[in-house]
């Protein structure tokens, strides 16, 4: 029987999930623009992670956009204790599919009140400052950020995309829960990063987890799958939660048969000589 086998982590302090999370990018439009061609299996996989022990899912307003957090918030009882959901804001979306850095705090504070509503949560548990935009001052939008918690609209702040010197900048203005960057057994140009997060217990989400095309380079990974009777994938994953304590891994998908897949290889035990040669 597939369970999520992952230790925990205490976000913020307070908000204990298990370390394998859920990333609902994938349960939108191609383009992560508009509606699934299937909204009926989008629900479905959403209800099997919560079924095969994920209680923490990450999604941003702009998925879909808006789409990603409206199903979330239809689909699952996003006030239960025992889930927690994390959202970001600060992109925008066209028809193009282009992402848009937009940092304005006015603006900010106006889609962290849409995500509530599309998710039926108040306050939402993680909120998170999805990139830094170069038309505004960075300090400025964290401060919205620290204004809503402040006002007790989120429960805890995060940032996402950040380097070291934007993390410390940011912990100056309000406690950072979170940081979410690229990050995976391909590609650690984030090393410093997670290991400043290490420093101060601050969870650090992997996003692109997968690294998904990327894993051939990846030495000795595809023997290692093999003594694990495992996909490369999997041991991806496993890399991941074994390579840091604080990491958050949020594989996403739109496959029930591949969300098994993914929640599978919390059980994976690698031993320090696979991870040392995986690193």
């Amino acid at each position: 029987m597939v369970t999520n086998e992952s230790d925990t982590f205490d976000i913020g302090g307070d908000l204990t999930v298990k370390r394998l999370g859920f990333g609902a990018m994938r349960i939108t439009g191609d383009g992560i623009i508009g509606e699934p061609d299937d909204i009926g299996n989008a629900r479905a996989v959403l209800q099997r992670a919560v079924e095969l022990g994920v209680d923490f899912i990450d999604t941003a307003d702009s998925y879909g956009p808006g789409v990603s957090e409206r199903l979330i918030g239809e689909t699952l009882d996003t006030e239960r204790e025992d889930l927690v959901i994390a959202t970001k804001g600060g992109l925008l979306r066209n028809t193009d599919a282009d992402w848009l850095a937009h940092g304005d705090p006015d603006y900010l504070r106006n889609a962290q009140l849409c995500s509530r509503d599309r998710l039926r949560m108040d306050p939402i548990d993680l909120y998170q400052f999805h990139r830094p935009d170069p038309d505004t001052p960075f300090e400025e939008s964290v401060h919205v950020l620290a204004e809503l918690k402040d006002e007790g609209l989120v429960r805890h702040v995060g940032l996402s995309n950040v380097s070291v010197d934007q993390l410390d900048r940011a912990r100056e203005i309000v406690d950072i829960a979170t940081v979410q960057n690229q990050y995976n057994v391909a590609n650690r140009d984030a090393e410093a990063v997670l290991e400043a997060c290490e420093d101060a217990g601050i969870g650090f989400i992997p996003w692109y987890p997968l690294a998904a095309g990327e894993l051939d380079g990846v030495d000795g990974i595809e023997e290692i799958a093999r003594r694990h009777d495992a996909t490369p994938h999997q041991i991806a994953l496993a890399w991941l939660l074994g390579h840091s304590d604080v990491t958050l891994p949020i594989p996403g998908t739109s496959s029930i048969e591949h969300l098994e897949q993914n929640v599978a290889a919390s059980a994976i035990e690698l031993t320090d000589d696979e991870l040392a040669r995986l690193s």
